[in-house]
């Protein structure tokens, strides 16, 4: 066990522009940290294939640039190091040295969402099985504390639901074509070029950050393992002006988040584009920015904001898990925060999920149209909460229309039965909505 004034070594694997950041708040808030946690915390061993670049980019910092190697054995073997921080990312070699580091008895932090997801149990298990922390709180959000939140500041509560903007390229894409008018290719070219979008944007545009995101903060908020593979995903692709002008009219904003609650013992985890109320606080998110919001049955509704990614606010929550395990280190209670997921609950289908849709058709402009869908949709028992008709050719109009709630199973067999009438020339779009 350490002892107030000692040293705490931290390793870092992988200095790209979250390791970078993080090394730059070790340095810069150096002093105050030492004073927080009563011993020096510091960076003495950095692991990185760019080797020249990282000494440079270290060297600027202020740090030793022969605490840089490319070697994962001498990386490990380094004296006095504490704590390995993987900052890699990926779910192959990253899995390989954080299983590595932790049967060498070392507390790991990871930001890297992708493998909690996919193997947080196993990486959990081990580190108990090792006595040593496995900390992830910026594998989520960024610089948003969200999983220290459900762990422990919320933990008096049953999470009734957690809707959150975790994705700040879509929320900037969402957004610019609202506030600007923008269409999505243009815009979504405007975020590569700004460095919003990767030049694949798939796993943003598509939902499937979002996801593994939304998968694990399910797992934490409801004790039960839920993975990826859980998650029902739909991505922003085919949001288009018109999708947006309906919202504005409808007093709705449209934004792509992750959902997870509870109800009768059954998880429901998804992802996709929501129609939500102007006064809902999650409205008002705009560009990068991220949000939580969190209903829990003591606490009532709760929402945690910020940045959720780039190198200083992802590396934010980096150093603050650092600091947990140096604090765990010292008063000897390693291995205290392990794997949640003691239950194991059930996940919702699809069909069971109950939403309000919005419905955007290409009908024929013909006298009774209007009734024979109001019959397929009744027939389901979908009924209609209100509904817009906007002339079209003088051969077809446009019908914008928002159900009461229903489930999904009953709509989707409504929307099969539309899209086979006579009368519906096409489904445009379908998204659901949720009023505040």
């Amino acid at each position: 066990m350490h002892n107030l004034n000692e040293n705490y070594g931290v390793g870092i694997m992988g200095l790209g522009t979250v390791g970078l950041g993080t090394a730059t708040i070790l340095k810069r808030n150096e002093k105050i940290l030492s004073i927080r946690k009563g011993g020096k915390i510091e960076l003495i061993r950095v692991l990185e294939k760019q080797t020249e670049k990282a000494r440079a980019d270290l060297s600027a910092l202020g740090f030793e640039p022969d605490i840089v190697t490319d070697d994962f054995g001498l990386f490990l073997a380094t004296p006095g190091l504490d704590i390995v921080v993987e900052l890699m990312g990926g779910t192959g070699v990253a899995k390989d040295f954080i299983l590595r580091a932790l049967q060498a008895k070392k507390s790991v932090v990871t930001a890297n969402k992708d493998l909690m997801a996919i193997h947080g149990k196993e990486l959990l298990t081990a580190a108990e099985e090792n006595q040593v922390d496995l900390y992830f709180e910026a594998s989520v959000a960024g610089g948003i504390p969200i999983i220290k939140v459900l762990k422990n500041d919320l933990i008096a509560n049953n999470i009734q639901s957690i809707m959150g903007i975790v994705n700040g390229t879509t929320n900037y894409i969402l957004t610019r074509m609202y506030d600007e008018h923008g269409n999505f290719n243009d815009v979504l070219k405007e975020a590569q070029a700004l460095g919003y979008a990767e030049a694949d944007p798939t796993a943003d545009v598509g939902g499937f950050d979002a996801a593994r995101k939304v998968a694990i903060l399910a797992s934490i908020a409801y004790n039960s393992r839920v993975t990826l593979d859980d998650v029902y995903v739909e991505g922003i692709e085919k949001i288009s002006n018109h999708d947006i002008e309906a919202a504005r009219k409808l007093g709705f904003v449209i934004k792509l988040l992750g959902i997870a609650k509870e109800e009768n013992g059954e998880i429901e985890v998804r992802v996709h584009p929501v129609m939500i109320g102007t006064k809902h606080p999650l409205a008002s998110v705009s560009d990068t920015f991220n949000a939580v919001f969190v209903t829990g049955d003591a606490v009532g509704e709760t929402m945690f904001y910020g940045r959720g990614a780039g190198d200083l606010p992802t590396g934010s929550a980096v150093v603050s898990d650092i600091c947990a395990v140096v604090e765990d280190i010292k008063h000897g209670v390693l291995a205290t925060q392990g794997c949640t997921c003691y239950m194991q609950k059930p996940i919702r289908k699809q069909e069971d999920f109950v939403s309000k849709f919005y419905l955007r058709l290409k009908v024929k402009d013909s006298p009774g149209v209007l009734a024979a869908i109001s019959k397929i949709l009744g027939d389901h028992g979908v009924s209609i909460a209100s509904l817009v008709q906007e002339n079209g050719n003088h051969e077809d109009a446009s019908l914008i229309m928002v159900t009461h709630k229903v489930k999904e199973g009953k709509f989707i067999k409504a929307k099969e039965e539309l899209m086979e009438s006579p009368v519906v020339y096409g489904i445009d779009n379908i998204i659901r909505v949720e009023v505040y």
